[in-house]
């Protein structure tokens, strides 16, 4: 049974709304202050809650907020139900938070619709966490055993192979196996602690005082960072032809490693997933506020689905496509730029190109 919680100083008021919540086949509990209403909240975590603004020793602003401060409490739908019809009341109640606003006396009627349409609303946020939190269960599922394995595997079977013939190896055979070791060493390290350094972020991102905990800094010549990077990835896979860059200078609000690892993730990505001969651009400008790097690619592309559902632990398409990472890039460059007051903007056309601007604030030096 769906409970509303009724939090009111008057008694005739707080009666009146219980006979007409559980004749309409709600169970309805009831507060008679502030204090006692968020006690009830969180013990009980009603459907619902109702709630006057005007209360001695705690008003409804301060039950909301109080509220909001509890996880287990935070999502209610807030209904406001007052007598104070003012323009600023009713701002400052849906500026803090609330879903609804009703005057007294209301109807029945707008009463009801109102509980049924923030319900409604609440049910279809549930089942939308609970979609996106079995998809990224499946996805977890599906890759990182996969993931671990691979280079594992490499790193194992060659281990073994190095036991078997030491005695009997040449010095080139001996370095063949090494750099194989070498190689998904390097893939398992990288792989770790883009896990660690995801944590960390999303910690950080839930962390009202998260600007204590930032590295400060800023970065001076973004361009020489952003080539020597690039040329590096691009070496790595054989594709130093395909780079087209056009970079200029500015100083960035953001420390070095910060900018280093955006950019490493954004143009590693680019090349994951584009075919060798087809070019990789990379170029930026600046204006008054921020320095935008644009790297773009002839790859697969992402749709406007896809883009919206960018995080960690999803690799798109995976069932078609067999490309090492497990969709942390993204994720970890996204909330990257965030945390430095930044934006990430992907657009992308399926199945022909992929742009994605990294854009970092500039140091005051620069604006």
């Amino acid at each position: 049974m769906t409970t509303i919680l009724v939090i009111d100083d008057d008694v005739s008021v707080r009666e009146v709304l219980k006979d007409l919540l559980e004749i309409e086949g709600f169970q309805a509990i009831v507060a008679n202050n502030g204090a006692a209403g968020v006690m009830l909240a969180e013990q009980q975590v009603p459907d619902a809650i109702l709630c006057d603004i005007q209360m001695p020793e705690m008003d409804g602003y301060q039950v909301l907020h109080t509220l909001q401060q509890n996880l287990t409490t935070a999502t209610i739908p807030f209904i406001f139900l007052t007598a104070n019809a003012s323009k600023e009341s009713v701002r400052q109640g849906m500026t803090q938070g609330a879903d609804d606003y009703l005057v007294k006396p209301c109807t029945t009627e707008e009463l009801l619709a109102a509980i049924a349409s923030r319900l409604a609303k609440h049910t279809a946020f549930q089942s939308q966490s609970a979609k996106q939190l079995n998809n990224l269960r499946s996805s977890i599922s599906l890759s990182l055993p996969h993931e671990f394995r691979t280079p594992l595997t490499a790193i194992l079977t060659s281990a073994d192979l190095l036991c078997g013939i030491a005695d009997e190896a040449t010095p080139a055979e001996i370095l063949e196996i090494a750099q194989t070791i070498q190689s998904g060493t390097k893939k398992l390290y990288r792989l770790v602690q883009n896990f660690l350094l995801y944590a960390k972020l999303e910690l950080l991102l839930r962390d009202d005082t998260r600007s204590h905990a930032l590295p400060l800094g800023e970065t001076h010549e973004p361009s020489s960072l952003i080539t020597e990077i690039a040329k590096r990835l691009a070496q790595q896979r054989d594709r130093i032809a395909d780079l087209q860059i056009d970079l200029d200078n500015a100083m960035l609000a953001c420390p070095h490693f910060e900018v280093e690892k955006v950019i490493t993730e954004l143009i590693d990505n680019a090349l994951k997933f584009s075919e060798p001969g087809t070019p990789i651009h990379v170029s930026s400008h600046h204006n008054q506020t921020a320095y935008h790097v644009d790297i773009i690619n002839q790859g697969r592309g992402m749709t406007r689905a896809q883009i919206a559902n960018i995080g960690a632990y999803i690799q798109f398409e995976r069932q078609y496509y067999e490309q090492q990472g497990v969709g942390l890039g993204l994720a970890i460059a996204h909330r990257l730029l965030t945390l430095y007051n930044g934006q990430l903007i992907i657009e992308s056309i399926p199945n022909q190109s992929t742009c994605a601007t990294a854009v970092f604030p500039l140091g005051q030096g620069e604006e």
